[in-house]
């Protein structure tokens, strides 16, 4: 090989490297344009947020933009603790009610965790140890989620105080318990009636109608045990599945992807769409609202709808891929391994999210069903 080399001239050999290098450059070039055609907008609200929430009854949580900021901390953790993550909106609510978002301790955990008040001052470990703290007690109040939210409030004896009477929770119970517990404590000047209402009965105990506080920022069902539950029949998976998907083939080659596009009326009427306006828009058409037009994210669709099995997965499931991060794009599923989606190359359109394709190996298992 050696021998070969030096028969051919040097200005072929430097003209050969330079063809090299020259194709090498545009084989790179044409994959980074590839992979940022995937980007997806992470857009932040300067307002309420609405959320939609999954697992425990498909609802809406309303919480602020100090909340909505620490979601990926309250994912992270769940995952971390093994608690399912369609408590998310529900601890989302909680922190709303706990602190609305602000301070260094925002699920206020000092107590549960170090059993004085303070103890925490770094907002992630108030995350970390509220979670931790409200999987403990969901599972103490045997799933009973209303239970397990005055429970977060009263600490752990509301729990036995409520098995040995009825084993369930009631709004009676929460006054009676605060009224025991407010005669025990009520010497120490240190209890004072955070509700007016509750003066008459003296149940300056903590908070009696705490669960109502906190459910006021989540809208939507909750199942007779607390557990997750399979959203009502005619979801996404089922027939409105399929009416979702007819709506947005309608926009096949008629669209044009743009990165943050989709997100005005003007946008729409120019069909110009990311990956989670597109979803948001044809779900619209099919009367689900899936999250307002300003601020949809793949980030804001993944907390919506119930978790499903990617093996159970039906035409109208939404998917998940992690391109530029996790969860960076999301589309529609149609069936036979496809999908239907705004693409960076093609705007609107079934892509295949098989094995061995560029979909198909960033496919990571998260499935909603709206």
């Amino acid at each position: 090989m050696h021998i070969v080399l030096q028969l051919i001239p040097k200005k072929y050999l430097i003209g050969g490297t330079l063809i090299l290098l020259g194709l090498s450059g545009l084989l790179i070039m044409s994959t980074i344009v590839a992979i940022t055609g995937e980007f997806e907008k992470d857009s932040q609200q300067s307002e309420v947020t609405e959320i939609e929430g999954g697992g425990i009854g498909v609802g809406t949580a309303n919480v602020s933009p100090e909340v909505m900021k620490y979601q990926p901390l309250l994912e992270k953790y769940a995952q971390k603790h093994g608690l399912d993550a369609s408590y998310v909106p529900i601890m989302m609510a909680l922190m709303m009610q706990e602190s609305g978002g602000r301070g260094n301790d925002p699920m206020q955990s000092s107590e549960s965790f170090c059993g004085s008040v303070g103890c925490i001052s770094s907002p992630e470990l108030s995350v970390d140890k509220g979670v931790l703290h409200f999987k403990s007690v969901l599972e103490k109040a045997h799933y009973d989620l209303k239970l397990c939210l005055q429970s977060y409030n009263f600490g752990g004896g509301f729990i036995n105080y409520v098995m040995k009477n009825g084993g369930k929770y009631t709004p009676e119970l929460a006054i009676s318990f605060s009224q025991l517990q407010y005669q025990k404590v009520k010497h120490t000047g240190n209890y004072h009636c955070v509700r007016p209402e509750m003066v008459p009965y003296s149940a300056c105990y903590g908070d009696a109608l705490y669960v109502n506080a906190v459910l006021k920022y989540y809208t939507g069902t909750i199942t007779a045990d607390g557990k997750p539950a399979a959203p009502a029949s005619g979801g996404s998976g089922g027939k409105s599945g399929v009416k979702v998907i007819d709506a947005g083939k309608t926009l096949i080659g008629k669209t044009r992807y743009v990165f943050g596009g989709g997100r005005s009326q003007s946008d729409i009427n120019a069909r110009r769409f990311d990956c989670s306006s597109f979803v948001r828009w044809a779900f619209e058409q099919v009367g689900m609202n899936v999250g307002p037009m300003s601020g949809v994210t793949t980030d804001t669709l993944k907390t919506q709808g119930q978790a499903i099995n990617p093996k159970d997965m039906k035409p109208g499931d939404v998917v998940f891929f992690d391109t530029y991060k996790i969860d960076g794009h999301v589309g529609i599923y149609v069936g036979n391994n496809q999908f239907l989606g705004c693409q960076g190359k093609t705007g609107v359109a079934i892509a295949s999210m098989a094995k061995g394709t560029y979909f198909g190996e960033r496919f990571n298992g998260r499935v909603k069903r709206f």
